[in-house]
Formats: C-alpha cells, structure tokens, sequence
C-alpha cells in the first residue's frame, strides 16, 4: 500500500493519522468557530467568497483569520531550517503543532473567544502541510482531497488506488469522529482528541528519526 522506495515511506501510518486529525479540527472549526475551516483552505477561499456576497451564516473575518493564520504557519515550517532533511524535522514540528493545540485548548477553556482558538488551530494546520510538503510522500497531502480523489478516479488500480481510498477514508473518518466529538464535548473535547493525536504523532516521528540514524550515531 505505501510507496516503496520513498525515503519517507516509514511515515505513513502517521501521516494517515494526521488525514484523520484534519477532519477532526475542521470539524471543530467548521461547527464551533462559526462555518469556518482551519485544515480546507480551499473551501475557506470559497467560504470568503460567499460571505462578501452576503450570507449571513459566513463570516469574512473568520475566514481571513483562518487563511492569515494556516499561512503564519506554512511559512514558518517551510522556512525553518530549510537546508535540513526533512525526515528529521517531522516529530519537531508536529510537536510545535501539538503545543499550539494546547494553546486553543487553553484558550477555549478560559473563553477567550472564537479567535485565540481559531487563530493557533490554523497555524498549526499551516505547519503540518508545509512539513507534509516537505516530505512528499505521493498521495499523502493530509488535508487536499481533490487531486487524490482524481487520481483515484482516473488512473489503473493498483497500490497509489489503495493508498489514495485511505486517504480519503481517513479524512472522512476523521471529520465524522469529529462530529460525533462534538456533539457530545463541544469543540474542547474535538481539541482535546486533536492534541492527544499530535503528540503521539509527534512521538512516533522522532521514534523514525532514530531508527533511521546509521549505527554509532
């Protein structure tokens, strides 16, 4: 199922899990910030565009604030130590998005409004694609679906087909758990799921690393 030969194909179980984490906050953010998305930027553009149209359930404000902050965090993770392996940033910079979870989870306990949970949330969105962006591993982008559902569509079956309908699974999965979440717990319980998700990826990142390292190292 995963990419053989690719020097990162060992991180995809977790990067499966980060698919499944985007549908997790998007629905936190979608049905608890106010019909805004942290993880879908494309649909976030889209939403902008309605919302200056005049419907009344967008907000244009949101929806900047969330392409403002998902872009904070894209361009920090893609320039941070940018002439190192990207392998050996993976665990670091899920670790970096695991403590902006807890800065959302911190936020959204004290009430201190939609947007210091908003804000940290798309942030670390941004630093998770720019990391997956980095690594490159094919059909493992974590958060865009329309390219791998074409390719799903449109190329022979094979290992990229299975790899592809995972992916998708993931992120559905991951968007119906967070409903589900959500309706129970609110947004701090979504949160909550998010942060425990990062860091066990985070964890499992830097447990690759080592095992990657040449003996003696």
């Amino acid at each position: 199922m995963f990419p053989e030969g690719h020097p990162y194909a060992g991180l995809a179980p977790p990067l499966l899990v980060l698919t499944f984490v985007s549908g997790l906050v998007d629905a936190a953010s979608f049905l608890g910030l106010g019909r805004v998305f942290v993880a879908n930027m494309t649909g976030n553009v889209a939403f902008l565009g309605f919302a200056l149209s005049g419907v009344a359930q967008l907000s244009a404000l949101a929806s900047v604030v969330a392409l403002t902050g998902f872009l904070a965090g894209a361009v920090a993770g893609g320039s941070w130590r940018r002439g190192v392996e990207a392998g050996r940033l993976f665990g670091p910079l899920v670790a970096a998005q695991a403590l902006l979870a807890a800065f959302a989870l911190a936020a959204e306990t004290a009430g201190w409004g939609r947007y210091a949970v908003l804000i940290p949330l798309a942030c670390g969105m941004g630093l998770q694609n720019a990391v997956v962006h980095r690594l490159g591993v094919p059909d493992l982008t974590t958060t865009v679906m329309t390219r791998t559902l074409t390719g799903l569509a449109a190329d022979r079956g094979g290992r990229a087909t299975v790899r592809r309908g995972v992916s998708v699974t993931a992120l559905a999965a991951g968007a119906l758990c967070g409903g589900l979440l959500h309706s129970r717990s609110g947004v701090e319980g979504v949160v909550v799921a998010v942060l425990a998700l990062w860091l066990a990826v985070a964890l499992a990142g830097l447990r690759w690393h080592r095992t990657q390292e040449p003996p003696g190292r």
